[in-house]
């Protein structure tokens, strides 16, 4: 069904149909990652506990902590992807909704050629003509509309793209150095037959670190700059609003700027979050408590 949607999209939508279809697959790949991030952590503490090494034990429990928080990122990360992918998807459907205008307008055109060729005197030319007239009037208002949205929709998509980026690398960034501080807490001092290790004496800071890390994630706030955006002057005709209600101005009908796959809301529901959604403070799943999952 997918690759038949493809075929039937409009000339004008049919590199960013596929796009948005190539950004799907990505963002399937990465909720897989997390699945499997999170079985793994599962793993590596159900091993530790296996070497009968209370020191490995415990430390591979807390690093399996850390690395299913890490998993939980990646699925973050995915559902963030997402919000970007459905922006594309109004330009798209901008770009569908322009193709029938640029369609007709070359039709008349190439009426014109032929009548010209064959019959350069008849009637008909005046007519074709004047219909030629209107539908480049309504062409170029399309047009304008396209462009506006493409604008203004492109930068909005890839700010929280990038948003979505820095927040992911932020976060696990910060909980892989909470993870080398567990690292230290383990003596890999060599020993020779017979000498027995002394007993595991760290329980309490790594308890700390996994403390430290959910506060930290949870205290995670982004830093960055907003994205200026001039496109507040855009009217709900897609046209700035000082030409509101001008001859042609409804070219393009609003509705086809959001949806799924063309389920249209309404013209007032079509600004989505602008760069103030890269100002989200969005915290992590809680880490304590995740430990007596580890061993399940």
């Amino acid at each position: 069904m997918a690759s038949l949607r493809g075929i039937q999209q409009p000339e004008l939508s049919k590199k960013l149909f596929k796009i948005i279809k190539s950004e799907n697959h990505a963002i399937s790949a990465y909720e897989a990652v997390s699945r499997e991030r999170i079985s793994i952590a599962s793993q590596i503490s159900d091993w530790g506990e296996a070497t009968g090494d209370d020191s490995v034990s415990d430390i591979s429990d807390k690093i399996g902590v850390l690395l299913s928080e890490i998993g939980e990122q990646e699925d973050l990360f995915a559902q963030n992807l997402e919000d970007y992918r459905s922006v594309l998807k109004q330009i798209r459907n901008t770009e569908s909704s322009v193709q029938p205008s640029r369609d007709t307008k070359a039709k008349i055109t190439d009426e014109i050629q032929k009548l010209k060729y064959k019959e350069p005197q008849s009637t008909k030319l005046v007519q074709l003509e004047q219909e030629l007239v209107r539908a480049e009037a309504q062409n170029l208002v399309a047009e304008a509309q396209l462009t506006n949205i493409t604008r203004q929709k492109l930068k909005e998509a890839y700010d929280l793209h990038s948003a979505a980026v820095i927040e992911r690398g932020e976060k696990q960034i910060l909980l892989a150095r909470h993870m080398r501080r567990l690292l230290q807490l383990l003596d890999d001092t060599p020993v020779v037959p017979g000498d027995i290790r002394p007993a595991f004496e760290h329980s309490a800071q790594a308890r700390q670190i996994l403390n430290d890390a959910e506060d930290d994630l949870r205290e995670w706030t982004t830093s960055l700059d907003a994205v200026p955006s001039a496109a507040t002057e855009m009217g709900s005709n897609l046209m700035p609003s000082s030409v509101q209600g001008g001859e042609g101005a409804s070219t393009v009908d609003p509705s086809v700027v959001g949806g799924e796959e063309m389920a249209l809301p309404q013209p007032q529901q079509q600004q989505l979050e602008g760069p103030e959604k890269a100002q989200r403070d969005v915290s992590g799943s809680t880490i304590i408590g995740q430990e007596a999952y580890q061993h399940q």
